[in-house]
């Protein structure tokens, strides 16, 4: 099936597909060493795409669902007992069963072979691998793998399934995703197999952490230089199953934050400021998110957009003071603090944060002149001593 990316510039699905087993630096023109040690072939109807990673030995991520697969890969040098590692991304029979086909049409490959999966992985697969003779090696996540002179990070993504794991090559911003990312769809939660929204919301935001150029996915074909675009796409994708596809970006927002969804909620005003940069709601509810997450830099960054404009802009005072106290800078916040009740006196939690201020400036009196503050902090250590 032709398959292919526009921002590609080029139909890499058809280029692996011709031939199979090419190399990734061949299909991408990328000229990093392991891109250039590690072939790739396009998975057909209900098989995954297969990665072999060549050195003094081959590694094999993803084996698929079709052994006649590996017959181009033998054809080009490559011997069966020169298989010596096999990475599965989940546990699911269109990336595993491959393996067990080689088995009985060559004899004996997996001899002295370690097959890597996710403690989660199915335990049917693991009984019959150990019959196999095969090492069986569970991951969690956080590992190295060393693969065939190349070092790989294995990142537990769950969400997909519960075994979901991905492979980061770090000097190349190499990503192998199975069906985590993928660069024309998205995978659909299999519940049997533990597959949870909400796991897969955390697993995408772990991997935006990481620095991806080149998505190199389970199914479809080859994404170079714009892999972090193609996270960010599920990761959107992921949000609108959560808020609805139709829903505006603000509201989508308020629902996330309601169910303690923060790094999602953000997104959405982000999303929300692309199109109207001077949103004051926007930037007002990012910029308290950030304090709730703990960003407190980036919060001030939020907040002093609308005291440029509007400098008498009450919950942007009140919140950049808070952002202040979550730097430490309790002395600096008090001006935010006197600022904001220079236009609401009467207002409690303004009066509260102030007298923690003054209190952590070790102005103990000043603090306790504040009569809510007072209140506030004699119950709190009543409830603490009690």
């Amino acid at each position: 099936m032709k398959e292919s990316h526009p921002m590609l510039g080029l139909d890499q699905t058809d280029m692996a597909a011709e031939s199979g087993w090419d190399f990734l630096a061949d299909l991408l023109h990328l000229p990093y060493p392991f891109l250039a040690q590690t072939r790739f072939m396009l998975g057909y109807d209900f098989s995954s795409n297969s990665y072999a990673i060549t050195g003094e030995y081959v590694s094999i991520i993803d084996p698929g669902n079709d052994y006649t697969a590996f017959m181009e890969l033998f054809r080009r040098g490559v011997n069966p007992t020169d298989i010596k590692k096999i990475v599965l991304t989940h546990g699911h029979v269109d990336h595993v069963m491959g393996m067990f086909e080689l088995f009985r049409r060559y004899d004996n490959p997996g001899q002295d072979l370690e097959i890597f999966l996710h403690e989660a992985g199915p335990q049917e697969f693991k009984e019959l691998a150990g019959q196999m003779g095969c090492r069986l090696i569970e991951v969690k996540g956080g590992e190295t793998l060393g693969l065939s002179g190349f070092d790989l990070e294995v990142i537990h993504t769950p969400g997909h399934t519960l075994d979901g794991i991905c492979l980061y090559h770090a000097p190349s911003r190499s990503m192998f995703t199975g069906d985590t990312v993928l660069p024309h769809a998205m995978a659909e939660m299999d519940q049997a197999a533990g597959g949870r929204l909400d796991h897969y919301l955390y697993s995408l935001r772990t991997l935006l952490k990481r620095d991806i150029d080149n998505v190199l996915p389970g199914h479809g074909g080859l994404v170079g230089r714009i892999g972090r675009g193609i996270v960010m796409d599920t990761f959107e994708g992921l949000i609108k199953k959560v808020v609805g596809l139709e829903t505006p970006w603000m509201e989508g927002a308020a629902k996330l934050a309601q169910q303690g969804l923060m790094e999602e909620a953000v997104f959405c005003c982000n999303k929300e400021l692309a199109a109207s940069p001077e949103n004051f709601a926007a930037l007002e509810m990012k910029a308290f998110l950030l304090i709730d997450l703990g960003r407190h830099v980036e919060a001030v960054e939020s907040f002093d957009k609308i005291l440029t404009l509007q400098p008498d802009h009450f919950h942007a005072l009140l919140g950049k003071g808070c952002a202040l106290m979550g730097l430490g800078n309790h002395q600096g916040s008090l001006e935010y603090f006197d600022r904001a009740l220079a236009i609401n006196p009467h207002h409690q939690e303004t009066q509260i944060n102030k007298g923690m201020a003054l209190y952590l400036c070790g102005r103990f009196d000043a603090a306790m002149d504040i009569e809510i503050f007072q209140r506030e902090f004699t119950s709190r250590f009543k409830q603490e001593f009690q």
